[in-house]
This record gives structure tokens, C-alpha cells and sequence, in this order.
């Protein structure tokens, strides 16, 4: 026996649209607007007949009045209102003007019947179509369609493709995330044990470290059904919608058990409650209890690892991060250079690499990216080797790709002044012989005087070889010394100071307020944290932002601040005046090829 119900036809919406169009159409009596004139204007018109083209009477069946419209050879159309209708006809005969009569007439019900049946299938169709697009399986109408919101919007992968061999480094990450592989695979054996798997694990690191990429290795290495779900799908502007999401979400993924629920981007759900300038947001408040409940409420939901992602883990509330919900952190840092080398070789796989290509030194000179700015390097490196037809991908295409990604397109055909070329090369230049002569910041890679993406009229481009966890003051006031070499080359060379500092200068100023009021560096103010805490403020808990510390303290910190830039101006003016003879040489060779490498830099100091 077939039970299969049979489907309503459905009609296109612009077929309906059209339908009714052509019944509106039908229903509007088109005619040309006549332009109204007086009765002495209908007297002049009237007495050059050779004008008129046609006469129409329009009867008035309540008064003695008519309107006559006429239409001339000009193209227009006249109207005018007479009183006396058999006088008009007598002028129209007399002056040999044909003219027709209407009026108004009783309309007859089968004239009517047309329309009639247009706008009884108009109506028919429409609720044709409506029926048959809020109609579910329950038989709800519209009302079904309403409640669509309160779906959930997770998307469902049945079977992961990523493995924990697709995630390059992270060795000490991916050993904590395979208990929870070992537990979807055999929960039996934990249970046996008395041991209960952690209901939530929290990936918390920089955008780009590769906390999505996690999740995805861990749902493929358990093999098991993986519900992807960004933290903004569940806020929406009706209240209580992101609550019934939540709800579903967790019905669907019990439906699957066992399964993962990835919650990318936590933050903009889970953020701390009774915050805001509005003291409160009624949704996403509403939302984040509901989720409360559903990882560790009176409903117990066995089998369901709730994993999320975010950068902004201090802002998070306390209650998701208690022991029961969320019961494990990973901290997804940068990679290392060793976990940089396997990231880049990870993303080579399938590229042609020229045998001039080293790795371990593209890994070296990266100090500071992640594994999402490394793919990033290569696969521009790739598009660079495509677009000029090459068969493999040079050290060239790496290096010019590694400047677009940190630094931003030379714009090589812009074109500037020999002046303005000339005041870049003794900036660049200035800052090269820093980098050079302070190991702490060191040593040059590339100098330019090409202007980039950035707004930069040139840039210097340091070498670091090595990954530090841990600054130094001394390496500090290294970069704040290194960051003047621009100032003080103009200075020193033409008498005369350029806008072009600026960034530099709010760089330095940044340092050496950081090393004053949050590191603790200065000797006159004391090892006190006076950090300005700008999260209060963005969470609403402290609008007006009092101050911890009194005016007196504030000037005496402004003035450790200008006495710190002070002394790193003057040592660092100091070494720039023993190397004019570099700055003058480095000077002429920019002014000549534009660009330097690393190595023709030290041999302009060789030289001296």
C-alpha cells in the first residue's frame, strides 16, 4: 500500500505575480489625460474646425451639463464643461463638426463575468501557494514557517576528513585532545573506571593558530558526527530565539550520540552577564543560561563534548568556566620554529618547490606567524609562480609574498619625487644602521624605498633568528632606540624634520609606557602595575574609569615615560653620528637600485 501523500502543485510566484498584474491592468480604465480649458478657449478652438480631430459628449445623467472632449491634430486632447448641451450641438452642426455622444449606461452582470473569474483564480493561486509553502510534516501552516526560527543552524559533517596528521605542531595539544578520542571511541573502558570525560574543552589562542582545525582532527580521528555552529547564529533580534536554538542543537545532537558540538567564536554568546552599557542583554543572557543548563543542568546529556573556540577567553563568564561545563582549557599558542618548519612543510605537500627553497630558513625568518600566516605566505608564493607561468616555486616568490603579507604591495609604479626618494633612503637608512649596531633587534634582511599597500613611503625589514619568550628591558629600549633611527637620520642630514615619523613615535611611546605602568621597569615610580584596564570599561563595569592612583603619581609616571624616550634618544643619535660616512653611502645605493638586501647592507660597513 502506497502512503505516500500526493503533492500539492505548486505554482510560481511570478506567474501569480503576472496573473494579478494582468487583472489590475484590466480593472484601471487607461485613457490620456485631457487638458482642461475654459469656455471662451472651447469658442476659439471651435472656430477653426480644420484643427479638430474628433468630438466626444460626455453626458452627465444627474444635471443638464455635458463635457466635451476634443482631440486636435496638434496631438493634444482639450476638455471642457458647457451648461447648456443643446446650444453646443447646435454650434458643432453649424460649423460641420461630426461629434459621438456617450454617457453613462447600467452595466450589465455578464460584462462583469470576466473579471470576476480572473479574481477568483488570482485568490485561488495565492493560497495555493501560501498553503503549500507553510504546510510542514505536522501539518502547523504558517505557523510551522514562524517556528523555523527557533531551529537550530548547526551544520552537520557525519564524517570528518581531517586527521591529527593534517595538523602540523601542537604535539602537546593534540596528546590532550586525544583522551577525548580514546573516550568516543571506547567509553565503556572510563566507565569501568569510575572516570568521567571532561563535558567541555575550551580552545583558547590567537585567530589563526588553528583551533577549528583541532576540533575537525578530533571529530575525524573518533570518527564520529561533528555539529559546527558559530556563537553569533544563536543571537537573534527576538528574544528567546537563541534559547530554543540552544535546545535543539542538544536534541539534534542527542539524536547522534556520540557526537561533538564546535562553538566557534564563544564569546559573542558567553560573554560575561549582567555587563554593557545597558547593565544587560535580555537574548544573549537568555542564551547563555540555556546553554548552562544543557552542558550541566538536572538533564544529563551523555555522550555530548561541547568544544569551543576563542581569543577573548578573559571576557568569557566564570559560570561557563567552572569544573562540570567547560572542564578543560587548551592553550593553542604560536608555533615554535621547529612547529613553523612542520606547518610550512604541511602546506608544500602538494606545491612545486625550485631546489633553492629552504624551509628551515623561511621558518627561521617567520618568528611570530601562525600557522594560518604561513599557509597564507605560500599560497601567494604560488600565485605569484602561476601568474608568471613558472613551473615551481622560487625563493623569490617566498620572500616577495613573505613583504606582501607582512608589509603590503610595492606600489612600484607610483611615482615620487627625487626629494621625497631621497628623505626615505636617509629614514631607512637610519633605522638600518640600528638594527645593525643592536644585536638585541637585529640584524637588517631587506631595506626599501618603495612605496607599499601600507601608506609606507619605504620600510626596513628586520631579521629575527630566533623565537623569545621572555623581553628583556634592555631589548626594549633596543626597539625603542631602533624605532628613532628615522627621526634622527633626517636631523642629522637635512637640518630639518618630516611627518614621517609618526608611526615610529607612537610605537616608542607605546613601549615605554607599557615598561612604566605594566612591567614595572622604572626605578622612580616602583615595581607597580598603573595599567589603564580597558576590558572594565568594555564590559560596562566601570563607565566612568576612576583612576587607581592620584594626579601626583600620573605626572611623576609622564615624566619617567619622557625621561625613558629622552635617554634612548640620545644613545641611539649617538651611534647614527658614527656611521654618517654608512648613511651617505646607503644613501646613493637606494637612490640608485631602490631596494638592498641584508648582506650589501654589512658591506657598506665593511667598506668604512
Amino acid at each position: 500500500m502506497n502512503n505516500k501523500r500526493p503533492q500539492n502543485v505548486r505554482v510560481p510566484w511570478f506567474l501569480m505575480i503576472l496573473l494579478i498584474s494582468v487583472i489590475l491592468l484590466s480593472l484601471i480604465p487607461f485613457r490620456v489625460l485631457s487638458e482642461r480649458i475654459t469656455a471662451m478657449q472651447l469658442q476659439d478652438v471651435l472656430d477653426a474646425p480644420e484643427t479638430i480631430v474628433d468630438v466626444v459628449v460626455e453626458l452627465s445623467p444627474d444635471s443638464d451639463a455635458a463635457d466635451i472632449v476634443l482631440e486636435l491634430s496638434d496631438g493634444r486632447s482639450v476638455k471642457a464643461t458647457v451648461e447648456d448641451v443643446k446650444a453646443l450641438t447646435s454650434d458643432l452642426r453649424a460649423n460641420g463638426i461630426d461629434y459621438t455622444i456617450s454617457g453613462m449606461t447600467e452595466s450589465s452582470l455578464i460584462d462583469s463575468i470576466p473579471t470576476l473569474m480572473l479574481v477568483a483564480l488570482a485568490v485561488f493561486l495565492l493560497f495555493s501557494v501560501l498553503g503549500n509553502r507553510g504546510m510542514g510534516a505536522s501539518g502547523g501552516g504558517m505557523n510551522a514557517r514562524l517556528m523555523n526560527f527557533g531551529k537550530s543552524r548547526a551544520k552537520l559533517v557525519t564524517e570528518s576528513r581531517v586527521r591529527f596528521s593534517d595538523v602540523a605542531g601542537m604535539e602537546e595539544e593534540k596528546k590532550e585532545l586525544r583522551e577525548v578520542v580514546e573516550f568516543l571511541k571506547h567509553p565503556l573502558r572510563f566507565a569501568q573506571m569510575g572516570a568521567r570525560i571532561p563535558k567541555g574543552i575550551i580552545l583558547v589562542g590567537s585567530p589563526g593558530t588553528g583551533k577549528t582545525l583541532l576540533a575537525k582532527a578530533v571529530a575525524g580521528e573518533a570518527g564520529v558526527p561533528f555539529y559546527s555552529i558559530s556563537g553569533s547564529d544563536f543571537v537573534e533580534m527576538y528574544v528567546g530565539v537563541g534559547a530554543a536554538r540552544v535546545r535543539d542543537l542538544f536534541e539534534e545532537a542527542k539524536k547522534s550520540s556520540p557526537c561533538i558540538i564546535f562553538i566557534d567564536e564563544i564569546d559573542a554568546v558567553a560573554r560575561r552577564r549582567g555587563t554593557g552599557l545597558g547593565g544587560s542583554h535580555d537574548e544573549r543572557e537568555q542564551t547563555l543560561n540555556q546553554l548552562l543548563v544543557e552542558m550541566d543542568g538536572f538533564a544529563q546529556n551523555q555522550g555530548i563534548i561541547v568544544m569551543a573556540a576563542t581569543n577573548r577567553v578573559d571576557i568569557l563568564d566564570p559560570a561557563i568556566m567552572r569544573p562540570g561545563r567547560f572542564d578543560r582549557k587548551v592553550a593553542v599558542s604560536k608555533p615554535d620554529v621547529r612547529a613553523r618548519e612542520e606547518i610550512l612543510k604541511l602546506h608544500a605537500r602538494n606545491k612545486r618547490l625550485s631546489e633553492d627553497v629552504d624551509l628551515e630558513k623561511v621558518a627561521r625568518t617567520t618568528a611570530g606567524f601562525t600557522g594560518a600566516d604561513l599557509e597564507n605566505i605560500l599560497n601567494e608564493a604560488a600565485i605569484e609562480a602561476a601568474m608568471e607561468e613558472r613551473e615551481d616555486i622560487s625563493e623569490r616568490d617566498i620572500e616577495e609574498a613573505f613583504i606582501k603579507t607582512g608589509i603590503g604591495t610595492e606600489k612600484r609604479s607610483k611615482l615620487i619625487s627625487e626629494r621625497d626618494k631621497r628623505i626615505t633612503a636617509y629614514h631607512e637608512t637610519g633605522h638600518a644602521i640600528l638594527f645593525h649596531e643592536l644585536k638585541d633587534v637585529g640584524p637588517v634582511h631587506i631595506i626599501s624605498i618603495i612605496p607599499t599597500g601600507e601608506g609606507a613611503a619605504g620600510y626596513t625589514m628586520p631579521l629575527p633568528d630566533k623565537d623569545d619568550m621572555h623581553v628583556t628591558k634592555g631589548q626594549l629600549m633596543h626597539m625603542m632606540m631602533a624605532a628613532m633611527g628615522g627621526r634622527i637620520a633626517e636631523e642629522l642630514v637635512l637640518d630639518d624634520i618630516t611627518t614621517g615619523a609618526s608611526q615610529d613615535i607612537r610605537q616608542v611611546t607605546k613601549i615605554a609606557r607599557a615598561m612604566v605602568m605594566q612591567y614595572g621597569m622604572s626605578s622612580r615610580v616602583g615595581m607597580l602595575n598603573y595599567e589603564e584596564n580597558g576590558d572594565d570599561v568594555f564590559l560596562g563595569y566601570d563607565i566612568a574609569h576612576n583612576k587607581s592612583y592620584s594626579d601626583k603619581m600620573l605626572s611623576e609616571i609622564d615624566e619617567e615615560i619622557k625621561a625613558l624616550v629622552d635617554q634612548c634618544y640620545r644613545d641611539a643619535k649617538a651611534i647614527v653620528m658614527q656611521h654618517l660616512d654608512v648613511l651617505e653611502r646607503s644613501c646613493s645605493l637606494l637612490m640608485e637600485k631602490e631596494k638592498i638586501s641584508g648582506e650589501e647592507f654589512d658591506r657598506l660597513f665593511e667598506n668604512g
